[in-house]
């Protein structure tokens, strides 16, 4: 039997739109996947990576600074930004580094974005983080 995935879009105003166009960034390229062991993150043609759910510590609302920029992000020690919005963004922590690619190598820890329903994005990978927990236990 197949793990259920739920899918989240992510949230793109419409006055950064033409800036993400030219990174393949659109309403379908641009989404988060929670399933039960498998996290996964898409944003545009450059950003395409899953990750364990048991590497994530956790997810909750955030805040993105306006002066941080949008489209993909990062301050090269820790955290990565994939924001088409200044609203309605979470933070995703992981207990360790994970290493992905931004044209060059980085170390995320931090994962911010903006997604269209960031309070039922929460509640599906608290669902999922809950049974892991419980697995383990």
């Amino acid at each position: 039997m197949s793990a259920k995935v739920h899918k989240f879009s992510m949230a793109l105003s419409p006055v950064w739109r033409p800036l993400l166009w030219p990174l393949g960034v659109t309403g379908d390229s641009a989404f988060a996947e929670v399933s039960e062991d498998d996290f996964h993150v898409r944003f545009g043609r450059f950003f395409d990576y899953h990750f364990p759910v048991e590497k994530v510590e956790k997810v909750t609302p955030a805040r993105w600074p306006v002066w941080a920029g949008v489209g993909a992000r990062t301050n090269f020690r820790d955290t990565v930004g994939l924001i088409g919005t200044y609203v309605n963004v979470v933070e995703v922590v992981f207990t360790e580094p994970q290493r992905i690619r931004l044209g060059v190598p980085v170390r995320c820890r931090r994962l911010f974005f903006s997604i269209e329903d960031p309070h039922a994005f929460i509640a599906a990978f608290r669902k999922y983080t809950t049974a892991e927990q419980a697995k383990a236990a």
